[in-house]
């Protein structure tokens, strides 16, 4: 069984993997996601996965996991919001419609490399813009693209989702759990 090296800072992700009981390790990877330019999202994620993934070295026996995720509405991604003026004018966009989350996820070894997305369909309910303000003050959107978090407050802004519920937290975790067992990674 080799050795899972999750390459992510996002806590989410290393939650996921631990609720599965999936064990890891950290390592840092540091890249320049602007030089992703495409405004396709499957091809963001796959691209921005891949360009993570093959930025961490690999040692004997491991198996590098990279991730990306992103909204998508009426063909703009939405990543991360700068400001709260960012944060509304998504939220804003998001309000009473359906949007997609993708993630992307490089799964790599010494011989192997996967590469797979993920799309969810998340609708939102109608939000009036006190709503909107009440959100943005919890300081919960700042850090998650789309500018919500479905696993903390951003819960009561859905209305329905079609799809993995976890891909919109960030991480396709049943699939992945599938694609890691080709690798001899497993559960505990």
């Amino acid at each position: 069984m080799g050795q899972l090296v999750l390459a992510s800072s996002s806590p989410r992700r290393q939650s996921l993997l631990k609720q599965v009981n999936i064990p890891f390790i950290l390592r840092k990877q540091d890249v320049d996601e602007s030089i992703i330019t495409t405004q396709n999202p499957t091809e963001a994620v796959k691209q921005l996965a891949v360009l993570k993934g093959e930025s961490v070295s690999l040692h004997d026996n491991e198996v590098i996991l990279t991730a990306d995720t992103v909204v998508s509405f009426q063909g703009s991604i939405f990543g991360k919001p700068q400001n709260k003026d960012d944060a509304f004018d998504m939220l804003t966009k998001l309000s009473g419609n359906i949007h997609e989350v993708y993630t992307g996820v490089m799964i790599r070894s010494e011989n192997n490399k996967t590469v797979f997305i993920e799309k969810t369909e998340v609708e939102f309910w109608d939000l009036n813009e006190q709503e909107i303000m009440d959100y943005i003050s919890t300081r919960d959107p700042f850090d998650k693209a789309g500018s919500y978090g479905i696993q903390s407050r951003g819960a009561l802004l859905v209305k329905r989702i079609i799809g993995d519920y976890f891909n919109v937290v960030g991480l396709p975790i049943g699939r992945l759990v599938r694609e890691l067992k080709k690798y001899s990674i497993y559960p505990k």
